[in-house]
């Protein structure tokens, strides 16, 4: 995707140098905005190569607002391995501290708690939360199918109440959609941009969630647009940033979901991506 190259080579020319919470540094910009017509193929990078099946499974997860660790790594996702809930392990860089965040499975109430329970009453990642809080998913369902005019299409997961027993803060923080002439878009916001290495998984999840969203409304897919607030590059992903930016980006792939009855009832294995070719896998560090 050339918009995804162009926000890389923006962060490159003209990104400012500062420190950060993990202690690795950044250079950034602020304010950049991707967009993509899913009419195009579908936003998976072609410039290194993608491991769609963690996108699918943790978008599944938020779906079904679960905040067990182990749920994901056993459907074969690692994303959240390095992160727990602060009230359990108090977060630090500390190497005792970092075996016991990776031990505890409590991730607090991340994204799909406050997609499905917000603002419910954090007990920890075995409670059967159903019906209780507000299922701001639900919601935005119930208003595509029967309102779908209305300008207030929205989920958050910014809940300042709970920040302090989350693995991490949300970093991509809203989502909204907007019907147009019988197609949705959707519009998502995000405080902080690991350019490198969350923005495209964040684009092709939200990519993911707006096709499953179509599908459940009966609506056909529109555009996705992404608002970035601080968006940076980690100093250590640099070299291979300006590696990533000399690959040409290959044609993109589709999307199909099978035996789609409902989200509610849809898992990851429904769904795959089909003739998807790209450029070798490129190893960037997670900043911790």
């Amino acid at each position: 995707m050339k918009e995804y190259l162009r926000i890389v080579q923006n962060i490159l020319e003209n990104g400012v140098e500062k420190l950060d919470r993990t202690g690795v540094g950044t250079i950034g910009i602020t304010g950049e905005r991707f967009q993509h017509n899913m009419s195009q193929g579908f936003p998976l990078l072609t410039t290194k190569k993608m491991a769609y099946k963690s996108v699918k499974v943790e978008l599944e997860g938020f779906i079904k607002g679960i905040t067990n660790k182990k749920w994901y790594q056993e459907n074969g996702c690692h994303i959240w391995d390095e992160w727990c809930n602060p009230k359990k392990v108090p977060y630090s860089h500390d190497g005792e501290t970092k075996k016991k965040m990776l031990e505890e499975q409590d991730l607090g109430p991340i994204y799909g708690f406050q997609w499905r329970h917000w603002n419910a009453d954090y007990v920890g990642e075995q409670t059967d939360y159903t019906r209780k809080g507000v299922d701001q998913l639900e919601q935005m369902i119930d208003k595509l199918k029967n309102k779908p005019n209305d300008r207030r299409i929205i989920v958050s997961s910014w809940n300042p109440e709970q920040l302090d027993q989350m693995a991490l803060p949300p970093c991509h923080l809203l989502y909204q959609t907007i019907v147009q002439s019988g197609k949705l878009d959707l519009i998502w916001y995000q405080r902080s941009v690991d350019t490198m290495l969350g923005l495209p998984f964040n684009i092709a999840s939200y990519a993911t969630l707006l096709h499953l969203l179509a599908k459940e409304a009966n609506l056909k897919e529109g555009t996705l647009t992404g608002f970035l607030g601080d968006t940076h590059i980690y100093l250590n992903h640099i070299e291979r940033s300006e590696e990533q930016l000399k690959r040409e980006p290959l044609q993109l792939p589709e999307i199909i979901t099978e035996n789609f009855t409902s989200i509610w009832n849809w898992t990851h294995n429904n769904t795959k991506i089909v003739n998807y070719q790209s450029h070798p896998a490129i190893k960037f560090e997670i900043a911790v």
